[in-house]
């Protein structure tokens, strides 16, 4: 979405400045084979489960399973949308990431029809910045939920857009909606991606957004039971596993952007990248983030494992263009409970000694 900051905690912050609004796509999303091998790929998930029918169906599944951050192939366009809809006041260069969290119920797998519901739950002022917190919600076609999470950002308030940015940015984004329609059919053809759906049910007509917390009423599916490797009654609090040390090129970053359908020219571009006092092209939070996890399923032993993941980000990951960048990630116990056989592990992320993650864990199911 944009560099990724942490968010200073601050007694001046102010409380919700909007009610929740609520918002679900219209289309549902289609999981492609070839687009969960792809996306590993990206991430450099090796689980032959990503890849190969075989290896999933020995983890308890009939089709290949994508990554564990899989559903920010989806969550990317909706919030894109939502941006160019909804929080129009707000510029996508000014965005910064401060926050990610997943909460996987069930594995995403290839074949899967999606349906995506959104919420604003808050936007908060900080100084001159928004701070605003949106929610998903990802179900099958029976209303069950396959993964709910939330993202986290900070956002400029009435900040004169540099031309020198709005120049670099237009000459590098890709040309995703014909930019010769007239502005009012460019404004219908953006607001039919989102229904602003009514408080009283999922079910009802297409009517303006909710002023009403978000509910749900589906019911979680059990997912397989894991098949991880390591030994619940070795694991103690403090344990840590091996670090490990990665190269991140310009191309790995352009390489995510496509897959992932981000637009954001300072992962790309060193010009726009520079427009906004970056010193160069910078990495996708949650690229690194899913670099970060699989180390963790590498682990682990099995992608499907698990439960929860959720990073602050507090620094950046500046990739050349003329050299890799080095990342090195490190994971640590935190906690145990051997009644539910899940464990919670604290993530790190280093990158020339600064750290990139603030408060990061991923809890998992141990067989």
């Amino acid at each position: 979405m944009g560099t990724e900051i942490t968010e200073a905690p601050d007694r001046t912050v102010s409380p919700e400045i909007a009610p929740v609004r609520r918002f679900r796509v219209r289309d549902h999303y289609v999981v492609d084979r070839e687009k969960v091998r792809e996306f590993a790929r990206a991430v450099r998930n090796r689980h032959g489960a990503h890849r190969f029918e075989p290896d999933a169906r020995k983890l308890g599944y009939e089709s290949a399973i994508a990554p564990p951050t899989f559903s920010t192939v989806i969550g990317t366009a909706c919030i894109r949308d939502l941006l160019d809809t909804v929080l129009t006041e707000y510029d996508r260069s000014q965005l910064l990431q401060t926050e990610q969290v997943f909460e996987i119920h069930r594995p995403i797998l290839s074949g899967d029809s999606v349906h995506t519901e959104l919420r604003i739950e808050s936007i908060r002022r900080y100084r001159e910045n928004d701070v605003i917190r949106i929610a998903f919600v990802l179900t099958d076609p029976r209303g069950e939920p396959i993964q709910t999470g939330s993202v986290t950002m900070t956002a400029r308030r009435d900040t004169q857009i540099d031309p020198n940015l709005a120049a670099a940015a237009a000459n590098v984004l890709a040309r995703t909606r014909p930019s010769s329609l007239p502005p009012h059919e460019l404004s219908t053809a953006r607001a039919s991606t989102f229904a602003h759906e009514p408080a009283a049910t999922r079910e009802a007509p297409i009517g303006r957004e909710a002023r009403t917390a978000y509910t749900t009423t589906a019911i979680a599916m059990e997912p397989a039971v894991p098949h991880t490797l390591p030994d619940l009654d070795a694991l103690t609090p403090g344990l840590a596993l091996p670090t490990v040390t990665t190269t991140i090129t310009r191309g790995d970053l352009v390489n995510y952007a496509g897959v992932t359908g981000d637009p954001n020219p300072i992962h790309f571009s060193e010009r726009a990248a520079r427009a906004i006092g970056l010193p160069t092209v910078v990495a996708h939070g949650v690229f690194t983030m899913g670099l970060a996890v699989d180390h963790v399923t590498e682990w682990l032993g099995d992608p499907t494992a698990v439960r929860r993941i959720s990073v602050r980000f507090v620094g950046f990951v500046p990739v050349g263009s003329h050299a890799p960048t080095e990342v090195t990630f490190g994971a640590r116990v935190r906690s145990v409970d051997p009644t539910a056989r899940t464990a919670t592990l604290a993530l790190t992320a280093a990158c020339a000694g600064r750290e990139v993650f603030g408060r990061a864990f991923v809890e998992v199911r141990l067989a």
